[in-house]
């Protein structure tokens, strides 16, 4: 059986940070060009010789998304920026467009190529095809269903890896191909730029009854027809490795840190747990419950078992049942000391995630400022505190605490 490779968003430092302290083998990135998730901060030249070395030095691996399907004025600049992102040493390239492909190979020759799910490939012949051109990878279309891809693991060679989205954002497109954002605000999804305006409440119009609009009601919370729900997969690990998934790929990088964490810990922990007894493996409850300490919308399986109601009807948000409060920064004969997030007070029950990532609860005794002053609650975000409790707090730590509307 081959390891499969858990594969992590990241579009900051943060993030990256997150990823490789929760159990990522490989983190994907953009730089300020050619990647499809502009409203991330993502990174310069100078800092993505920083982040590969930063996975290097712990035998990670960092890929760079060249995803997005350029125009020909975008061209022009492509060679320049992967050579240098070569030179910074990214061990992956994901590319969508076949000029893109054909470039690197010219440009960039020592770098691997995978292809990005937006090439669509959804049956053997393709991703053969894609192997013949020089492809080490395929990031397989959301669309497809385990036996169909069971049955292409076995009708490719094993030398090209498999690579699919497991947890994330989904969207009402195939492949991630969407025109909407473009008719509706002239941003365009295939350049990074989507508007998300299939997360948008929409009303209907009578032709003939101009400026009178009538609301597509659903339980008083309005229609959203075309607001998909979010991808987990973390209950069918075992399914996932059978259908022969080289690498689980979590969706996010315009995501917080801390979604980087809590999935890559989820995810790191039920594969390893399944590896190490696969014929008596059985998900812990911890780590499914995770999942619902993120900010996210209704889940599904997607097209995993074929089609799936896909979409959540009653509103257009996230499901938050937790808030982040604060980082842990160090601890020291009971007295942790953190930076504050979000506010909570003394007396309260906080939740917390360590590097070693399994959770744990413990309670807020005392609070104490770093001027000695003892506080009932930390109301100032970034505010360094110390914080009594009757449990170690490791550095790195990130500490939580349950919305008071959640039973």
């Amino acid at each position: 059986m081959t390891k499969p490779e858990i594969l992590s968003p990241a579009g900051d430092m943060e993030c990256l940070s997150s990823a490789l302290s929760f159990g990522a083998d490989a983190v994907y990135v953009a730089g300020k060009s050619f990647g499809m998730r502009t409203a991330s901060k993502n990174f310069s030249i100078e800092e993505l010789k920083v982040v590969c070395d930063m996975a290097h030095v712990k035998d990670k691996k960092l890929y760079l998304t060249c995803n997005t399907l350029p125009r020909n004025e975008d061209v022009l600049s492509m060679p320049d920026f992967l050579v240098q992102a070569a030179e910074c040493g990214v061990d992956a390239f994901i590319i969508a467009d076949l000029g893109v492909f054909e470039m690197a190979k010219k440009y960039a020759p020592s770098i691997e190529r995978h292809v990005s799910t937006q090439g669509g490939i959804i049956n053997y012949e393709s991703a053969n095809a894609w192997y013949n051109l020089g492809a080490s990878r395929v990031v397989l279309a959301r669309e497809m269903t385990l036996p169909e891809i069971a049955d292409m693991r076995a009708k490719i060679p094993k030398e090209l890896e498999i690579e699919c989205f497991v947890h994330g954002a989904m969207c009402v497109s195939f492949s991630g191909r969407c025109l909407i954002s473009s008719f509706m605000t002239g941003r365009d999804a295939n350049r990074g730029d989507c508007a998300q305006p299939c997360r948008w409440k929409y009303h209907l119009f009578e032709e003939n009854r101009d400026g009178q609009f009538f609301p597509v009601i659903e339980e008083n919370g309005g229609t959203y027809l075309y607001n998909s729900r979010d991808l987990c997969m973390i209950e069918y690990i075992d399914e996932l490795v059978k259908a022969g998934i080289s690498s689980f790929k979590i969706e996010g990088r315009a995501k917080s840190a801390y979604y980087t964490a809590v999935t890559t810990n989820a995810y790191r922990h039920a594969l390893d747990d399944y590896l190490k007894n696969p014929d008596e493996f059985e998900l812990k409850p911890w780590i499914k419950e995770e999942l619902e300490k993120i900010s996210h919308r209704e889940y599904s399986t997607g097209f995993f078992f074929g089609t799936e109601p896909g979409q959540t009807t009653e509103n257009g948000g996230y499901i938050r049942n937790y808030n982040v409060v604060a980082m842990g920064e160090g601890y020291k004969d009971g007295i942790a000391t953190i930076t504050q997030r979000n506010k909570f007070y003394v007396s309260d029950t906080l939740d917390v995630l360590p590097p070693s990532g399994v959770p744990f609860t413990v309670v807020c005794k005392s609070l104490t400022t770093e001027f000695g002053e003892t506080v009932d609650s930390a109301p100032h975000p970034m505010q360094k505190l110390f914080m009594e409790v009757d449990q170690e707090i490791p550095q790195g730590s990130v500490i939580r605490k349950k919305n008071v509307d959640i039973k």
